[in-house]
């Protein structure tokens, strides 16, 4: 069965903040699958970006499903409010509470997908404890905090391993899980990505530069093809 397409998640963390509900309609009308949603705290990392009301706000400009990143801690009070303003998958860390299951719990308890992300340096045993819990896995292959870094290759084996034990976990149960990466993905990291396993890939640098007349070609450029 052959797989499908690569789906892009480009993250407004690259988007012109000043016109952020323009640039969320301009980047659905050019192909995007999911809108990629970077919520920092200044604290979990080093950076501050935007909280659920400016998600709210956003939720009118597309119907396309917004895959809201939260790296702020501690996590689990800010999840209703999330799930509140139009997250349809709400990703966490597990280092950002003292109990990673039960926050992939309260995120599925409101109705929500549920998605673990793993930073460069947290194992990958992680994600496959509580593989059961989630419908998204993001591996993360820069250190978060800002766009525009450089790819992690050491993040493929991570990625392949996840390939492998996604898709036994989906062949016992019927049940899909995404593969999601995030971190300096351009034409060139985005097909090692795809080809280590990956079938989502968030793209802000890569997706935004150049304009909105830019961004379809720019998508286009980015959704490497399954191997």
């Amino acid at each position: 069965m052959p797989q499908q397409a690569t789906r892009i998640a480009p993250s407004i963390l690259s988007a012109d903040f000043a016109q952020l509900g323009a640039e969320v309609a301009a980047i659905d009308r050019a192909g995007a699958d999911y809108i990629h949603i970077d919520v920092m705290d200044g604290h979990f990392v080093p950076n501050l970006t935007i909280g659920p009301g400016v998600v709210g706000a956003l939720r009118k400009h597309t119907k396309k499903p917004f895959d809201v990143h939260l790296m702020i801690s501690p996590v689990d009070a800010f999840v209703p409010q999330f799930a509140e303003a139009g997250a349809d998958i709400i990703t966490v860390h597990p280092e950002a509470g003292p109990h990673v299951h039960r926050t992939l719990q309260l995120i599925r308890s409101l109705g929500k997908k549920a998605g673990l992300s793993l930073n460069p340096g947290t194992p990958v045993e992680t994600a496959l404890a509580v593989l059961d819990m989630v419908d998204l896995v993001l591996v993360m292959s820069v250190n978060p905090g800002f766009g525009g870094q450089k790819f992690i290759h050491t993040q493929l084996d991570k990625i392949r391993i996840l390939r492998k034990a996604i898709d036994a976990h989906s062949a016992a149960t019927g049940r899909a899980i995404d593969l999601e990466v995030d971190g300096g993905i351009n034409p060139e990291t985005a097909q090692l990505a795809v080809d280590a396993g990956a079938d989502v890939l968030v793209a802000g640098t890569a997706t935004f530069q150049g304009g909105p007349s830019a961004y379809a070609d720019n998508i286009a450029r980015v959704r490497a093809k399954p191997k």
